[in-house]
């Protein structure tokens, strides 16, 4: 009788290897390495390899037709901005995020919307039953009879049965718990998981369906199963937010479609997610005024300007490590910005403790996030607040320098738009707006941090 053959796969690249390994050779990841039996299959009815109809050969440039992918809304502008403008037939998509965020729920309620327009979509879970299902899509609303529902972790039987219904679209919940016969291998297991994947990416290339993974997460916040699986998809989603506030946003960390810029923000309530058409307000929503170390930036998330409210609370402390906590955005600039402040400005910080929030549960690391650091730092260590009805943006340099930014006209644009008055930024900001500038909001331009005024009042 032959030897079982083993094989070991890292989980964080899916690099494979004939032996385990503390390291991967691959990423040079730490205790990645896991076992998975080699597995003996058979050739599964509808796993041939995809071949493009339009041709034989290959072909030059100039011999592709090229065409603009079709494109379905979901009825949800948000998902439709995250996944580029909608659904692409054919596409593989995959939705992740923590237990509980929510993902169920929005596949859902994007397939009601889609079968309210006639279109046909076929949701297959293998975590509930039909009368767990029902119980969670009552409470969204009423389903068109084009909404079907199957409650099967078998492929092949899910296969048959989507073939016979021929859905526009297909949501499988979740890829973990879906079994192909013909791998002996446990469900869950990374290579179920990878066959599958790669049986539905086939599946939904060959008969133009449209179809919906959605993908459990490890400890660590990455999608279970080996990294490969991420890039045998068309589009990664990955759904955000504590599960004990109201705030949901929908993030693409890979889009083959769209831009991966681009967020959507949800609120979650007792009859699903609602969409957040103006992040800006419900994020600086109950924000204080008048209060030392409150400043508010101007963001962009891909095309869409969104206003945060950054806080910052600097206090004495009398051990002789003070303690650091960023919380929203990069800890280690963080402390870059705070050994700025202190070496160009004059600012004594190193005897202080320094916490940094941004407020809302968005989390934000562009350049443009320096400027109101600095500012909120600032005013919290010098107990005076901003005037009332300020933003800021700006990138600063190591020495001081503040730098210009992308998007600058669209920032001040959205500022104004919600009523306020007076933009710090940068000089080369403020020239480059020149006259597009919006009526309303006065622009203080700064070449460098030591320009800001000892009293913050920008006057």
């Amino acid at each position: 009788m032959a030897k079982e053959k083993t094989l070991f796969f890292c989980t964080e690249c899916g690099a494979e290897t004939p032996k385990w390994a503390g390291r991967c050779a691959s990423c040079g990841a730490w205790n990645t390495i896991a076992e998975a039996p080699k597995e003996k299959r058979v050739k599964a009815a509808g796993t041939a390899v995809v071949r493009n109809r339009d041709t034989v050969g290959p072909v030059s440039l100039k011999g592709i037709d090229a065409h603009e992918e079709a494109r379905m809304s979901t009825g949800m502008e948000e998902l439709d901005r995250v996944l580029g403008g909608g659904i692409v037939d054919g596409s593989l998509v995959l939705a992740s995020g923590d237990p509980g965020i929510g993902k169920s729920t929005l596949l859902l309620q994007m397939a009601r919307n889609l079968a309210s327009r006639g279109i046909k979509v076929l949701y297959v879970s293998g975590e509930e039953s039909l009368s767990q299902i029902k119980l969670r899509a009552l409470r969204i609303g009423e389903c068109s009879d084009d909404l079907l529902f199957m409650a099967e972790t078998d492929m092949s039987e899910i296969h048959e049965q989507a073939l016979a219904i021929r859905p526009k679209v297909m949501i499988v919940d979740s890829v973990q718990t879906m079994v192909l016969p013909e791998v002996e291998s446990a469900p869950g297991n990374m290579t179920q998981v990878r066959e599958n994947t790669s049986f539905l990416m086939r599946f939904a290339k060959t008969e133009n369906i449209a179809v919906f993974l959605v993908g459990h997460v490890t400890k660590e916040g990455n999608v279970a199963g080996p990294k490969m699986l991420e890039h045998m998809v068309d589009t990664v989603l990955y759904f955000e937010g504590d599960t004990t506030t109201t705030y949901r946003i929908l993030r693409a960390v890979k889009n083959r479609f769209g831009s991966t810029n681009e967020i959507g923000v949800f609120e979650m309530s007792g009859t699903g997610l609602a969409e957040v058409t103006n992040p800006s307000e419900h994020m600086l929503r109950g924000m204080p005024e008048s209060e030392p170390g409150s400043v508010v930036a101007v963001t962009m998330e891909g095309t869409r300007p969104i206003l945060v409210e950054v806080q910052a609370l600097i206090s004495k402390t009398s051990f002789n490590l003070p303690r650091r906590t960023a919380a929203g955005t990069d800890f280690n600039r963080m402390n870059l910005l705070l050994a700025v402040l202190e070496k160009r400005v004059g600012a004594s910080l190193s005897g202080c403790d320094a916490y940094l929030n941004v407020a809302g549960g968005l989390r934000v690391t562009e350049p443009a996030l320096d400027l109101p650091i600095l500012l909120a730092v600032l005013s919290g260590y010098r107990n005076q607040p901003l005037p009332d009805h300020t933003v800021a943006f700006g990138e600063v340099g190591l020495t001081g320098e503040l730098r210009a930014v992308s998007q600058a006209l669209a920032r001040v644009r959205e500022a104004a738009k919600l009523g306020y008055r007076t933009c710090v930024l940068a000089e080369a900001d403020r020239e480059k707006i020149g006259k597009d500038a919006p009526k309303g909001i006065k622009l203080i331009g700064l070449r460098n941090i030591r320009e800001i005024p000892k009293d913050l009042s920008f006057s």
